[in-house]
């Protein structure tokens, strides 16, 4: 049986320690190879780091040059400035709930901590075997001190802060970091392949700390993804093992030492503010036990800390879309599904045009996520994918540089418009410069565009967009912003303010230390999204009455009363439907607008969703993604707070509100930004 949390808490702290469908080595020839990057016109983003990385830094390693048969393998001593293992930043959780609901613009960081031969084969140079794994790596270059030196160059140069600070430059929010259980250090190396070669990764730990913190530096989000599970997953070399073995689902042993590996993630980084999740293991094969392994370690899991009972998990869906949607539908927790997405692996992706694939991209892949995504409240994200189709579907092209490019530009626009993120498959590789199809550095600019921000504009410093936007405020006239029939609960709703009404009103700064719990002591306020703390604030009072002026003071302000009312007749029979009578008080808008519960319900959804869209622009001009999960929770924190439980009638118009209240800041937002940048 696998062991509960708390025996492996007790364990942890003894040891003082708190087929087609897979991704092969896509070394297909000609593809991108045609295809040179264009000048980028943006001027706005950093420069694009060098891609210098690997191959050169390896060639210097090699004292007598590449290895032959009759030679051994001389590599130079390498010597680190890291010393220890840094400090995470004193945990933000208002800035963490930030990180973790915004929409995701990614980048996968492959083959920085787990190697894949295709991606930096001047790594395995000397590698053992079949030279295709990290074991391969670890286990050659004729001793583990020389693993250790290269491998430890590798971590130091191949991705630096230059990186993280053009990523950030160019809108990318978060990045979806690959490592393997032997990441951890060599305790979590002990009984399995890596144990004779535990030493090698000493350094190893320290190494993804600070690409965590050098990710917080430019305003980067890390979802932390175990490439590598104890035992594998998949059998694939880019779990870790060059044997091709799946052992982790018939073994107990493996299954325990993966929730081993998963508990120290989670107890380490459920309070480290830019850490968005962990992803329990990347591309299983769909194993008859893998849901029942996703519940005992969930389980498991929830019940190591309340940081990690609301912390962010995610669960890779073995390349079957429809497998997890039942299972997430019906949890509550923050669970969200990982898909990835590739077109060149099978004899029908080859045999298909870019065309072809292209109309498959906005019809039928869009129709698909759109329906897992709405069954699961939007918990669903592509985290990989990639520019990347066959020689021969490029061949029926009669301009191929140009159907890669709509092919590779149709999919960014469905994942962003369907999913709550994306994750492109990789960000660099050392044949980047010929490449674009799988090269994130190569297509920026080329295959895709130059910029990934949320909003569309994002050309005036910070400190001048983020008081415009803290002072806007809704449309005097609700008529536009919120039609009274026909509410949606969609944030993606036509009904969006128009550009004629006043952009900057009176002051109603909401800045993110008035976010800030009343005490940070306070356990709770960790689990509490923004949206419930929000409104609890006094600066908020100024908003919701606002808002309920503007219902009152409309025209139609009876016909909105009568509809909503007459809704909520429908939606309950008046037998048993309980309406709860809000006491008054002072500039209260819930006393304002009225006393019956819909009716406050229906002002603090818009309030709350209007407010949640200023704050997430406030902070890198970011969006809410998951919206579904933002909500939930944020009603489930009410009720927390209020000691009651809002009536299912209730949460429905909280529910369509917020999203008539997201969407109406959202598209103001833009407008100023198209105003006045």
């Amino acid at each position: 049986m696998l062991l509960d949390a708390a025996n492996f808490t007790s364990i942890l702290f003894a040891l003082q320690l708190a087929s087609s469908s897979f991704k092969p080595s896509p070394n297909i020839p000609g593809v991108g190879s045609a295809f040179l990057p264009q000048p980028d016109s943006f001027s706005g983003p950093a420069p694009l780091p060098s891609s210098a990385g690997p191959l050169s830094n390896q060639k210097q390693l090699l004292a007598s040059g590449p290895a032959t048969a009759n030679q051994s393998c001389v590599v130079e001593p390498y010597t680190s400035n890291l010393t220890g293992i840094e400090e995470f930043p004193a945990f933000n959780s208002s800035l963490a709930t930030i990180y973790r609901y915004r929409q995701q613009q990614s980048v996968n960081l492959g083959s920085w901590f787990v190697h894949e031969q295709w991606m930096t084969p001047s790594l395995f140079t000397c590698a053992s075997g079949k030279q295709v794994a990290e074991i391969d790596i670890a286990t050659g270059w004729g001793n583990t001190t020389n693993a250790r030196a290269v491998l430890e160059r590798h971590w130091d140069t191949f991705v630096t802060e230059t990186d993280f600070q053009y990523l950030s430059s160019i809108g990318i929010n978060t990045v979806r970091l690959p490592i393997g259980y032997w990441s951890l250090g060599p305790l979590y190396c002990q009984g399995t392949p890596f144990e004779p070669v535990a030493d090698v990764y000493q350094g190893s730990w320290s190494r993804v700390v600070r690409a965590i913190n050098l990710a917080a530096k430019h305003d980067i989000g890390v979802l932390i993804d175990l490439h590598g599970a104890p035992g594998s997953q998949n059998g694939q070399p880019h779990s870790g093992i060059s044997d091709g073995e799946i052992n982790l689902f018939n073994s107990t042993y493996y299954q325990n030492q993966t929730l081993s590996v998963l508990t120290h993630l989670a107890l380490t980084l459920s309070n480290v503010t830019n850490v968005v999740g962990i992803e329990l293991m990347n591309e299983p094969v769909n194993d008859p036990g893998l849901i029942d392994l996703y519940t005992t370690m969930l389980q498991s899991l929830r019940q190591l800390s309340p940081a990690t009972e609301a912390f962010p998990f995610y669960i890779h869906d073995a390349f079957d879309l429809s497998m997890l949607g039942n299972f997430i539908a019906q949890r509550q927790d923050f669970i969200v599904q990982d898909h990835h997405s590739y077109f060149v692996y099978t004899s029908a992706d080859n045999a298909e045009s870019a065309e072809g694939h292209t109309d498959d991209v906005q019809t039928s892949v869009a129709q698909s996520l759109e329906n897992t995504s709405r069954n699961q409240r939007g918990n669903l994200v592509v985290d990989e994918w990639s520019c990347a189709l066959t020689p021969n579907s490029l061949s029926q092209e009669q301009n191929p540089d140009q159907a890669m490019s709509q092919f590779c530009q149709a999919q960014l626009g469905v994942y962003s418009n369907v999913t709550a993120g994306w994750s492109f498959w990789s960000y660099d590789l050392e044949d980047c410069a010929t490449d674009p199809g799988w090269c994130f550095k190569n297509a920026v600019g080329n295959k895709l565009p130059s910029t990934f921000f949320s909003y569309s504009s994002k050309t005036m410093a910070p400190g001048v967009l983020i008081p415009i936007i803290s002072n806007l405020s809704p449309p005097k006239d609700l008529r536009v912003a919120v039609p009274i029939q026909n509410v949606s609960v969609t944030a993606s709703s036509s009904a969006t303010p128009s550009p004629t009404v006043n952009l900057i009103g009176p002051s109603t700064t909401i800045e993110m230390s008035s976010v800030q719990p009343a005490t940070t002591q306070d356990p709770t306020f960790a689990r509490m999204p923004l949206a419930s703390s929000l409104a609890a604030k006094e600066n908020a009072i100024s908003q919701k009455q606002a808002v309920s002026d503007n219902i009152l003071n409309s025209a139609h302000s009876d016909r909105f009363m009568q509809i909503h009312r007459r809704k909520h007749r429908q939606l309950f029979d008046s037998g048993k439907t309980k309406r709860q009578q809000v006491a008054p008080a002072s500039n209260s808008a819930a006393s304002t607008i009225g006393s019956n519960s819909s009716e406050s319900a229906v002002l603090k959804g818009y309030s709350d969703g209007f407010m949640t869209a200023k704050l997430f622009a406030q902070h890198d001009l970011s969006k809410l993604g998951f919206s579904g999960q933002y909500i939930l929770d944020s009603l489930q924190a009410m009720n927390r707070e209020g000691g009651g439980t809002m009536s299912p009638g209730d949460e429905e118009y909280y529910t369509n509100w917020f999203y008539q209240g997201l969407a109406a800041g959202e598209a103001l937002v833009q407008t100023a930004l198209d105003v006045l940048t």
